[in-house]
């Protein structure tokens, strides 16, 4: 398994749960790293700017979901409007809105007052970049799922009213994680990390639980859950083509 050169904790975690099954291991240090591992089956855990570097000399098939995926789940999974659209038509937003890219991280997730605070342009954007714009919502919890093969590996919360804060997995976000995946069917990757939590709303006591965003598990911490069945989706989600299942081919990131 390839990782990016920077070690986060969830690398580590990952690192070791791969030397227990008895896998290789290696950093992106350089353009050596991939000669080295060239010809060999490879695995990537890392962010997606350096994986598009290695991914077509290293035969790597990185699943992403659809960047349109939210914005097709009926209303009571979402519990907000949510739109794909363009950085330029964001621009001429003229109320708050919540605006973060599909999968990468090339402008700050956020609530923008309007569109006049949006990031113009720079190194990884310009006009034509997508990005999705919601309905500000507010969570009173947040769960990352690792899903494989529509089945919820392991998970944890990551955030309680927005700041981090890693504890177990609930119940109940496993139970509507396994109402979001039926709900979805053949709509995501077989691997796949799921976002879900119960919104906060100081108007209705009751619980109402929504999807936050379907992420790419090559690129997601997994704060306190399992890492050895975290790695199990991993692998999956950044493997190489040759083991690819023609049901995944849709969702193979293409270079941008």
């Amino acid at each position: 398994m390839l990782t990016c050169a920077q070690e986060t904790s969830t690398t580590a975690l990952l690192v070791e749960a791969a030397a227990r099954r008895g896998l290789d291991t290696a950093a992106l240090t350089g353009p050596a790293a991939v000669e080295r591992l060239t010809g060999r089956l490879v695995h990537w855990y890392g962010g997606p700017l350096a994986a598009a570097r290695v991914a077509a000399p290293l035969g790597l098939a990185l699943l992403e979901p659809d960047d349109a995926w939210l914005t097709r789940l009926p209303a009571e999974l979402t519990r907000r409007r949510i739109e794909l659209t363009t950085l330029a038509e964001a621009w001429t937003l003229r109320e708050p809105a919540f605006v973060k890219p599909p999968s990468d991280k090339s402008l700050p997730p956020a609530v923008y007052p309007d569109g006049s605070r949006l990031p113009r342009t720079g190194e990884r954007i310009g006009p034509d970049t997508p990005v999705l714009v919601s309905e500000p919502v507010r969570f009173a919890a947040e769960y990352r799922l690792f899903v494989l093969d529509g089945e919820v590996r392991t998970g944890s919360r990551y955030a309680r009213f927005g700041r981090l804060d890693p504890g177990p997995l609930a119940a109940d976000a496993t139970a509507f994680a396994r109402r979001l995946l039926a709900a979805a069917g053949d709509t995501l990757p077989s691997a796949v990390a799921l976002d879900v939590g119960p919104l906060a709303d100081p108007y209705d006591s009751a619980e109402h639980w929504a999807v936050v965003e379907a992420n790419m598990p090559w690129f997601a911490h997994c704060y306190a859950a399992d890492p050895d069945r975290v790695l199990d989706v991993v692998l999956r989600a950044a493997g190489p083509w040759a083991a690819l299942a023609p049901a995944d081919r849709r969702f193979v990131r293409t270079a941008a």
